[in-house]
């Protein structure tokens, strides 16, 4: 097998390990964006402006239920959302810390752009942080990378090239660079709003 085969099919690994934790969230009957299991009991996280007002949220899981979801943390400001649905033994993603990224590094974004099932992209890292000249202010830190997203990957994960959760994708800049939410921030913002005792995939 070629050195070019291999990485291929170790990607396409990836993306396909990824696909069991990725969920599809449908906001008042239109609006589609992505989320990831984060906790085997039900809890979700995608972006806020994903999760809108939160009426008529409904998750579509990867093993095709589709199920009610209800919001149990939201914060605008670092446009996250915890969501939680009834079901149990999900497969939750495995996570990464961020703050251990590096600039090109390669990474992949996981959702449903425009619609299409787990669809995915991938780039390398051009930077982790929140202090970019030619981007939006980011009130929190925020991986870089160039890599393009699309509507419907908003909310989905993007992780490292062992599949480990290091970011929510969050938006577009420019055609070719793509920020996420920063893993460590996600892990902060459950902390700070769910309380104790902590998820037990937070790492």
């Amino acid at each position: 097998m070629s050195t070019l085969q291999q990485l291929n099919d170790e990607l396409a690994a990836v993306a396909s390990g990824v696909q069991r934790s990725l969920v599809r969230i449908v906001s008042g009957g239109s609006g589609v964006g992505a989320g990831a299991v984060w906790h085997s009991d039900g809890l979700i996280v995608t972006n806020a402006h994903v999760v809108g007002r939160g009426h008529g949220l409904q998750v579509r899981l990867a093993d095709g239920r589709t199920l009610p979801a209800r919001v149990l943390a939201h914060s605008q400001d670092r446009d996250l959302a915890a969501l939680a649905v009834d079901a149990a033994q999900l497969p939750a993603i495995p996570l990464g810390r961020s703050r251990a990224l590096k600039p090109g590094d390669f990474v992949m974004a996981l959702g449903y752009p425009w619609g299409i099932a787990n669809g995915a992209t991938g780039g390398i890292v051009i930077g982790v942080g929140k202090d970019f000249p030619e981007l939006p202010h980011l009130a929190y830190d925020g991986v870089v990378a160039n890599l393009r997203l699309r509507p419907g990957h908003s909310g989905g994960p993007l992780v490292d090239f062992q599949g480990r959760l290091v970011g929510v994708n969050m938006l577009m800049n420019g055609p070719e660079i793509g920020v996420a939410i920063a893993v460590d921030v996600v892990k902060e913002f459950l902390r700070e709003t769910l309380g104790s005792p902590v998820p037990e995939t937070i790492v």
